[in-house]
């Protein structure tokens, strides 16, 4: 059995000068190599501090977060571990900083001392994975949000991490941009990368190996897509909506229709309207 590339153990935490309320609640949980695991939850279940301890951003104030056997709380860890988990934030704008793109693709290579040599191959093989080659004498402010997200993804791969956090990623981009950076996601499963996406789509988050679900800072339902969005009513109380095309097979099997519950994204849908012809 494989071993996870992150292990999290009883970990609690509370912001400086919250009153000790605590956000994260005693979370356990486990990540192995390759998944790509959805964080859902309601405004203020934590999702997204719980990410932040997932990259040595935040240090738990009890328990303990290792990443690749390395303990975020060791400050000595700290730089290997940014070099194996990188981060995307919701907003790109807040995370490029170069006048060009190709700049941008070379910042972060930059500061971990890569060789020139090195930075132009990566550089060039990374803006064509993203299909961004043509952008790369583009100022940043130029492009639209899903290429903005993809150029901030690719500054971010470049650096080789084992490990990416998009921390609501599509949750400023219109449809177009989300598609473009939901491809993204299973590229990097194709590649082997472990994704943590934190979501408040339930589409995305459809899309995933496996779903953890946050509530008051505690981890109060995880499992497969199908395993946790068959459990509307739990998923109803805390908040959330189960995805569309699922909420259409389970009114169809309500109505009396024999349909398969288990349908979650529209390709399912499809595949299914297409055998029934």
């Amino acid at each position: 059995m494989k071993e996870p590339i992150i292990s999290v153990r009883g970990l609690r935490y509370s912001y400086p000068g919250s009153d000790d309320r605590l956000v994260l609640n005693d979370i356990s949980l486990e990540i192995f190599p390759g998944e790509v695991i959805a964080l859902l939850g309601a405004n203020g279940s934590g999702k997204s501090t719980l990410a932040r301890h997932l990259n040595g951003l935040l240090i738990p104030n009890e328990g303990q977060v290792v990443v690749a056997g390395l303990c975020t709380g060791a400050e000595t860890n700290v730089w290997e571990i940014r070099k194996k988990v990188g981060m995307v934030f919701q907003n790109p704008d807040n995370q490029l900083v170069a006048a060009l793109v190709e700049e941008e693709l070379a910042f972060g290579m930059e500061n971990l001392g890569v060789a020139p040599d090195i930075m132009k191959v990566r550089i060039k093989e990374m803006a064509k994975r993203m299909d961004l080659e043509r952008f790369l004498e583009f100022p940043p402010n130029r492009l639209s949000g899903g290429q903005k997200q993809r150029v901030a993804i690719a500054a971010v791969l470049v650096i080789e991490p084992d490990i990416l956090i998009l921390d609501e990623p599509t949750s400023m981009l219109d449809p177009a941009g989300r598609r473009e950076v939901m491809e993204q996601v299973a590229n990097l499963k194709k590649m082997g990368k472990t994704v943590i996406l934190v979501t408040h789509d339930m589409d995305e988050a459809a899309t995933a190996d496996r779903v953890v679900i946050l509530d008051q800072g505690k981890v109060v339902l995880t499992g497969t897509p199908k395993d946790c969005f068959s459990k509307v009513e739990i998923i109803s109380n805390l908040g959330l909506t189960i995805p569309p095309a699922a909420e259409l097979a389970r009114r169809l099997i309500k109505k009396g229709h024999k349909i398969d519950s288990t349908m979650l994204k529209v390709k399912d849908w499809a595949d299914y309207l297409c055998r029934k012809q």
